[in-house]
């Protein structure tokens, strides 16, 4: 009888230590990002919103300066055998077959043949600050992202503050840590992706801005060597 009696004694000790032991609970990605109630889901919307649009303007933009970056090596020895030769028609038809910012900046020129140097420099000059534009189109947007995402971030750190707040604030006292989890989780996680979005604009705007750079620097080159050609077409 005392075995069995001390045999149950020992499954209910095992039961209650089964229950005192606390069960760790997972928390998925998707579950902290929506754990944060109704305010902090609007401004995680908001900030998926400017994530998907910074990745959309990046790569978009990315693609187009690559495109405008591509030029035929032999392009300009073409151009200055067909002006020497006074084939400005030729000229033009290469400029025109190769599609790029530095072959519309040449084109200009060539249109402006029998003119005034300073006139045709200065056509150029026009022309290079039009293609200079097309190249930076939107890509301010992603300066903009670079900041307004940490930004609305921090604005859900603040507004989960407050609800945390008012719940120790109206709770009489009686405040469990699971009641304060909404606005925690609205702080803590809207900061973490707000950041996250800044870093990435923030990277791809620069990343862009040395692209353009680049093409701007070719676009000048060529400009400068067809110049010269014109003042020593010999």
């Amino acid at each position: 009888m005392s075995i069995l009696l001390q045999a149950d004694t020992l499954s209910v000790a095992g039961e209650n230590l089964a229950e005192a032991v606390p069960v760790e609970k997972t928390l998925s990605i998707m579950e902290l990002l929506t754990s944060g109630g109704l305010a902090g889901q609007i401004i995680m919307v908001a900030l998926f919103l400017m994530l998907f649009v910074a990745l959309y303007l990046y790569f978009e933009r990315l693609m187009a300066i690559n495109a405008a970056s591509k030029i035929d090596l032999n392009f300009m020895g073409l151009v200055k055998d067909n002006i020497k030769n006074g084939r400005i028609d030729s000229a033009k038809m290469a400029c025109a077959h190769s599609q790029s910012p530095v072959a519309r900046l040449i084109e200009k020129g060539i249109s402006r043949i029998g003119k005034p140097l300073s006139d045709i420099n200065t056509a150029i000059e026009n022309a290079g600050k039009l293609e200079i534009n097309k190249l930076e189109k939107n890509v301010s947007m992603l300066a903009t992202i670079s900041g307004a995402g940490p930004m609305t971030g921090f604005l859900g750190t603040v507004v989960g503050m407050i609800q945390a707040f008012h719940k120790m604030a109206t709770g009489g006292g009686q405040i469990e840590v699971g009641a304060l989890s909404e606005g925690i989780y609205t702080a803590m996680t809207t900061t973490v992706v707000g950041l996250v979005i800044g870093i990435i604009a923030y990277v791809g705007y620069n990343h862009l801005v040395v692209k353009t750079d680049k093409v701007v620097h070719q676009m000048e080159a060529n400009a400068v060597d067809f110049l010269d050609l014109l003042n020593d077409p010999a």
